[in-house]
């Protein structure tokens, strides 16, 4: 007998099942299980009533019993640097996304580039009984990792590498981003060149730095130690070392910004400086474009890391086996206008002269 109860019955009475579903639609119990996990072996008729039947009764999928009775919680941990940089904001939002279309909750947390407080973090979402992590690591040692991975919590490395385990792990190729940035204000006629950077326990700011030294020596000029600054990315670091670079007896005639918050701070020095001084950053940041020149930029696909992370971790979830796997995903030159400055006096003034000719 087809169960012919109205949605306001039902929104009053017992929640409907699948069995509800399948009575209305008149299948049988396994073809609507088909329909609702998006499993083939049905037709396109039938896929239509067991809909209808679904949308006439309000049926929503119990995901709570699905995953407990694959023994998971349905959530899984996010572990960034900070989440008020404007770089993660994507990479959480892609994370996010891949989530909720599997069924799960995000949970996030700042490591604040802290290694104690990132496993504090990580060690607090185990002990809740994530299904799984995708961490953008602070420390440099993720072997008191080995435990909850071996007991089945799937872990995915972002942005950087994990530090003395064996993990999956998804990048974005910071030295052949940072060679062709740096090779593209020499191709501008800059032979004097800064670096300024992060601190150097950071991988992706050692990989920049390798790129910089790299496109140097491709070109045959010398990266004077003078000209390259890594450290903290705090505003006052780094303009104390751009106004170095810039005033000193042999002055750069551009810089490379090893990210976006040093690029920001390095574009309001250079706002200021008496000279035009060519820039060019790694990420892209917000009114890049707006500003005058624009600032040309190595644009890397945080949205991309993001997704492929979570991506790889659902796979995992799932069965995937296999070694873990490195992932690194290609870079962007996008030219604006500030990386296509020429050097400023044709980039030949005499040591402890000014550009120009300004004493």
């Amino acid at each position: 007998m087809t169960d012919t109860a109205s949605p306001t019955t039902r929104r009053y009475g017992s929640r409907p099942t699948m069995k509800d579903v399948a009575a209305r639609a008149g299948v049988g119990l396994k073809t609507v299980s088909r329909v609702v996990n998006g499993e083939p072996g049905v037709t396109t008729d039938t896929e239509r009533r067991v809909q209808e039947a679904i949308q006439a009764l309000g049926f929503r999928r119990n995901d709570s019993a699905r995953v407990l009775r694959k023994g998971r919680t349905a959530s899984v941990g996010l572990v960034l640097e900070d989440l008020a940089d404007p770089f993660y904001a994507p990479l959480s939002r892609a994370v996010e996304e891949v989530a909720r279309a599997h069924g799960a909750l995000l949970i996030h947390g700042s490591s604040a580039e802290d290694a104690e407080r990132e496993r504090e973090l990580v060690l607090a979402l185990c002990a809740r009984r994530v299904d799984g992590l995708v961490i953008v690591p602070a420390s440099d040692d993720h072997r008191y990792l080995e435990p909850e991975i071996a007991a089945g919590v799937a872990t995915v490395f972002v942005d950087r590498p994990a530090g003395r385990i064996a993990a999956d792990t998804v990048l974005s190729d910071s030295f052949s981003g940072a060679r062709e940035g740096v090779a593209h204000l020499i191709a501008h006629g800059h032979r004097r060149i800064g670096f300024i950077g992060d601190r150097p326990s950071i991988h992706t700011a050692t990989e920049r730095l390798r790129g910089y030294r790299a496109a140097m020596a491709d070109a045959g000029l010398p990266a004077d130690e003078r000209w390259v600054s890594l450290g903290a990315t705090a505003p006052e670091r780094v303009r104390a070392a751009a106004e170095a670079m810039l005033g000193g007896p042999e002055p750069v005639t551009a810089v490379f910004a090893g990210n976006n918050r040093v690029t920001v701070t390095v574009v309001r020095v250079l706002t200021a400086w008496p000279w035009p001084v060519a820039l060019v950053g790694f990420d892209d940041f917000e009114l890049a474009d707006l500003l005058s020149p624009g600032v040309t930029v190595v644009a890397q696909d945080a949205a991309l890391l993001g997704r492929t992370a979570a991506e790889r971790l659902f796979r995992r979830l799932d069965g995937e086996a296999g070694e873990p796997a490195r992932v690194e995903l290609t870079t962007r030159l996008i030219a604006r206008g500030s990386g296509e400055l020429p050097p400023a006096g044709g980039g030949a003034g005499r040591a402890g002269q000014m550009p120009n000719g300004a004493a």
